[in-house]
């Protein structure tokens, strides 16, 4: 009888303490005037990036201001919109930038000096169609998702290219409107495929894994723990899933209020899951959210045991 009733309180114990799927409150705003703020990205030390309209501004993790830099432009462009942002390892910042006439990723480092670009607006390895979504990986290179060609291309850090997959349709491994991408600590790669409203994830060379629905996809950012964060523009609202796209949980919704969103286009999740950053466009406004249930590490049965001794 006694060990039913432990291995019954074992159960019940364990049930009760295996963490739930997390949930979010907004804490606050960033500390700026925005303009157009469109993707975010969260470097080594913790400092947030944010790309805005033809600038990008870095700010402390609780959103005070430290610095920002003007994007370079060829001079035959009066504006060059960043669409897209990632911080390596190294802390340097890697930004997608394009309007009508030019399509590049400039890099620079952690205070915006300029290191280098690659890109031109004609088809082929080391051009755009037009480059939305950027993201590095665990093997050192740097992944761009380019919403006018529908393709994923990869590069070393400088801009040599490695290789790229996808095609403008509805199959797998096809895009249309290839939005935003993350890459997972284990290497694969997730794209916000917009127009086909779902989620696609590859392993680090393309090969398909794959897919879940999403309502017109944006903003993407994975954790460590492969939980993926998705911005729906039609919904308004981020939803997140685990690493094979079983719903998790969601916040937000249509409106200016706090903790509510007018186009969440730009994601960025801490390691551990605990902090959210959102760029909401059509607010202007950056919001961060924080995990209001840290996880539970749920009890082992020897602990369980020893209360009955």
């Amino acid at each position: 009888m006694k060990r039913v009733l432990v291995i019954a309180a074992a159960a019940a114990l364990a049930a009760a303490a295996w963490p739930s799927p997390p949930q979010y409150k907004v804490v606050a705003t960033f500390d700026s005037n925005f303009r157009a703020p469109f993707d975010a990205a969260i470097a080594p030390n913790g400092n947030v990036y944010i790309d805005d309209f033809v600038s990008i501004l870095y700010f402390t993790p609780t959103g005070s201001f430290l610095g920002s830099w003007g994007l370079l432009r060829p001079s035959h462009d009066e504006y060059v919109y960043p669409s897209g942002i990632c911080v390596v390892p190294n802390a340097n910042v890697y930004a997608t930038l394009g309007d009508n006439l030019t399509y590049l990723v400039q890099y620079f480092n952690a205070t915006g000096s300029f290191l280098g670009s690659w890109g031109s607006d004609r088809s082929g390895n080391r051009r755009f169609g037009w480059p939305s979504g950027i993201a590095h990986g665990p093997n050192g290179y740097i992944y761009v998702a380019d919403k006018g060609r529908d393709y994923v291309q990869y590069f070393t850090s400088t801009g040599s290219f490695v290789g790229m997959w996808g095609s403008h349709g509805t199959g797998n491994g096809q895009f249309s409107y290839a939005g935003h991408v993350a890459v997972r600590p284990n290497g694969d790669v997730y794209v916000a495929d917009y127009r086909n409203n779902r989620v696609q994830y590859f392993d680090s060379t393309g090969s398909f894994r794959g897919k879940w629905y999403v309502s017109s996809p944006l903003g993407l950012d994975v954790a460590a723990d492969g939980t993926t964060f998705v911005g729906s523009w039609l919904r308004q609202t981020v939803e997140y899933y685990t690493a094979a796209g079983s719903f998790l949980g969601s916040f937000g919704g249509p409106g200016s209020g706090l903790g509510s969103f007018d186009h969440p286009t730009g994601i960025a999740v801490t390691p551990d899951l605990r902090r959210v950053y959102v760029t909401d466009a059509g607010n202007d406004r950056v919001q961060y959210f924080d995990q209001t249930n840290p996880a539970v590490v749920p009890a082992s049965l020897g602990r369980v045991k020893a209360l009955f001794r």
